[in-house]
C-alpha cells in the first residue's frame, strides 16, 4: 500500500484579499487557515494555497498554449476531483455567473488521459483548472 502523496504548497498573487476570500473561501468552500494584512491561506482540497496581496499593475496575463483544440493559459493551477464533483462544481460555478475560459467538457475522449476540464480565473486573473478523470489511474498515462 502506498503512501498519499504530500500535499502541495502553492503561492500565488491577488490584488484584493477580501475578493480573494470570497472566491476561495466562499465560492469554492476553500477553509481559511492563518493570515495576515498581507497574506491568507487556503485548504485547497488537502493542499495549502496562500493568497499574496500585490498591487493590481504587479499582476500580468499569462501566455496560452493550444491543448486538444482549448487556448489554455500557460500559468495555472487546479486540483482534479472526482467525476460527480466536477459535474457539481461545474454547475455551481454557471449558477454563480463565473466567466469560463474554456467552458465545462471532455477532452481527449477515448484515450488514456480522457478527462472533464474547465478553465476560469479568480478575481486577481489567476487561471484555475478543474479536471477530473475517467480513469485516475491514467492520470500520467501517454497516448
Amino acid at each position: 500500500m502506498s503512501a498519499a502523496p504530500p500535499p502541495f504548497h502553492l503561492a500565488f498573487p491577488v490584488h484584493d484579499l477580501d475578493a480573494a476570500r470570497r472566491f476561495y473561501g466562499e465560492l469554492l468552500g476553500c477553509p481559511e487557515g492563518r493570515s495576515s494584512d498581507h497574506w491568507v491561506d487556503f485548504d485547497f482540497h488537502g493542499h495549502q494555497i496562500v493568497a499574496h496581496l500585490v498591487s493590481a499593475d504587479a499582476l500580468s496575463t499569462a501566455a496560452c498554449n493550444d491543448v486538444d483544440g482549448d487556448r489554455v493559459p500557460s500559468r495555472h493551477f487546479g486540483v482534479i476531483l472526482d467525476w460527480a464533483a466536477w459535474e457539481s462544481l461545474g454547475d455551481e460555478l454557471r449558477r454563480a455567473g463565473v466567466e469560463f475560459l474554456v467552458e465545462p467538457h471532455v477532452r481527449f475522449e477515448g484515450q488514456p488521459g480522457e478527462q472533464a476540464t474547465m478553465f476560469f480565473c479568480d478575481p486577481s486573473g489567476n487561471a484555475l483548472e478543474i479536471k477530473a478523470f475517467r480513469n485516475r489511474s491514467a492520470l500520467f498515462a501517454r497516448s
